[in-house]
């Protein structure tokens, strides 16, 4: 168990800043409410594995069963962009996605 909370906090920590960057931009003020979901201020990257949410919670919930291909784009993304994932299994990285 301590090894995947290792995990957890490594993957997190990067993406961190920009989920909180996202989060001030889309709660400024009401005159930006319009158009706040289309202009985030998180990258392409981190959107990737921010859509792959739904795909993560079918492949958890199934045990690895249901593979959907957004969950496959961010595990690719994942393992290519961050080191510390290409250590962990899928199931690993898909219960980190949904702890975003």
């Amino acid at each position: 168990m301590t090894r995947s909370s290792l995990l957890l906090a490594l993957l997190l920590l990067p993406a961190a800043p920009a989920l909180a960057s996202s989060f001030a931009g889309s709660s400024a003020g009401s005159s930006a409410g319009g158009t706040s979901a289309s202009s985030g201020s998180t990258s392409g990257d981190d959107k990737v594995v921010l859509q792959a949410r739904d795909d993560a919670a079918r492949f958890v919930a199934s045990d690895g069963a249901i593979r959907g291909v957004r969950l496959e784009a961010a595990l690719r993304h994942l393992r290519e962009t961050r080191s510390q994932a290409r250590w962990a299994n899928d199931l690993q990285l898909a219960r980190a996605i949904l702890a975003l």
